[in-house]
């Protein structure tokens, strides 16, 4: 394989670029009376509780190839969970050859590559609009590096944990690291776009936007499913059991609520 031009520049001492990945999902529910809202919020506290984001978050960082230092993590009263881990560097395993490549990372079956001092954590909001039946909730995780290796090797990993219907992701490059003669190197891998990192299976079913200052190394990218179907909204029925009226308006309201996340604006029904 042939090196780029910033993998063989000698760094003067350790690589001190920061890199940070904001991941942010959201699952949207309809859910008719407050006894349907309560269920869901139930349910949503249940399936992502702080015990299996721990397990998430302790597989993103074997992603990455860090050593766990500690773990805090709560369950909230009423609602919501969170999870923050410490690592450190940790041992390199069969760090593949094509390591540096653009390329969506690996699901956490092998670990491709170390860090050094950095952190993982993971907040969750579940909550529901008062009068439109609408449940949404949201979970926000970031995974911080310092050195040569970017989190953006466990997105992919994470995209396949969280069943999600919107995705906003942020990258980040901090700071700076200098070569061996003290010029300073802003960034030490070529990036255009998150999507690079995304699995081609994965954004056939998105539709997605960049907003990119390239200048300043940052990237953003959301992401919308593309395609609709009500029954998989529609929380402990199927949409047999409504008529075709309440189907449309149930659909309209949902698409909304989309709306307004992916384009993030309030958004007029008129």
């Amino acid at each position: 394989m042939k090196l780029t031009p910033q993998q063989v520049i000698e760094l003067h001492e350790f690589n001190n670029l920061t890199k940070s990945l904001s991941f942010n999902m959201y699952d949207i529910c309809y859910t008719k009376t407050r006894a349907e809202r309560e269920a869901y919020i139930e349910y949503i506290d249940e399936q992502y509780n702080a015990d299996r984001l721990t397990k998430i978050l302790t597989n993103v960082s074997d992603i990455i190839g860090a050593h766990v230092l500690n773990i805090s993590k709560q369950d909230y009263v009423p609602q919501g969970a969170s999870v923050t881990i410490l690592v450190s560097e940790g041992p390199v395993v069969e760090v593949p050859k094509e390591n540096f490549a653009e390329s969506p990372g690996p699901l956490p079956e092998s670990v491709t590559a170390h860090l050094d001092k950095s952190h993982i954590t993971v907040h969750t909001y579940p909550e529901y609009h008062p009068d439109e039946g609408i449940s949404t909730f949201r979970a926000d995780i970031d995974v911080s590096t310092c050195g040569e290796i970017s989190p953006l090797k466990a997105l992919n990993y994470l995209i396949y944990s969280f069943d999600t219907d919107i995705m906003t992701m942020d990258y980040r490059v901090r700071g700076f690291t200098r070569d061996k003669y003290g010029h300073k190197l802003f960034i030490d891998h070529d990036i255009n776009s998150i999507q690079n990192y995304i699995p081609d299976e994965t954004k056939e079913q998105y539709d997605m936007i960049d907003v990119n200052i390239y200048q300043e190394n940052i990237f953003h990218t959301k992401c919308r499913l593309k395609e609709f179907d009500i029954n998989n909204y529609l929380f402990g029925y199927s949409k047999d059991k409504l008529t075709p009226e309440e189907e449309q308006e149930i659909s309209e309201r949902l698409k909304l609520e989309m709306d307004e996340i992916y384009y993030g604006k309030n958004i007029s029904r008129d």
